[in-house]
């Protein structure tokens, strides 16, 4: 049986990269990049409006990110496109993880979440 089409569907894909240039870990500065790809998957267009990141590093420290749109855009997705972009994130250990929802508002006029799924932010040969 084929699996039913819903009519608010946005999907997120993260990728993470360490920033050694940037980073200082003698001052517990350590900085990633991540891209992320959205893409409306469901029937209906709709319109990113804004973001919610939860930042928590290997401490334990969680910051919390609120803001309008990404990258000072507020991309409009019809269905089947998407929109791709990179941003950056400084932590004070050399691992952490990130996680959110972007606030998207759909052509017939129903807001809805967008769940970003965790990802890792790590240096390279930290994690196995």
């Amino acid at each position: 049986m084929a699996k039913k089409k819903t009519h608010y569907s946005i999907q997120v894909a993260a990728r993470a990269f360490y920033l050694e240039q940037q980073s200082n870990p003698d001052q517990d500065r350590y900085v990633f990049a991540y891209t992320i790809v959205i893409q409306n998957q469901g029937t209906i267009p709709a319109k990113l409006l804004s973001r919610h990141w939860l930042i928590t590093d290997a401490n334990g420290k969680v910051e919390e990110v609120r803001g309008d749109g990404v990258v000072g855009e507020q991309p409009y997705l019809r269905p089947g496109e998407g929109f791709q972009y990179t941003s950056g994130a400084i932590l004070e250990t050399s691992v952490g993880s990130m996680t959110g929802s972007y606030r998207m508002l759909a052509d017939d006029g129903i807001s809805f979440d967008a769940d970003i799924p965790p990802f890792v932010l790590s240096i390279p040969r930290t994690l196995h």
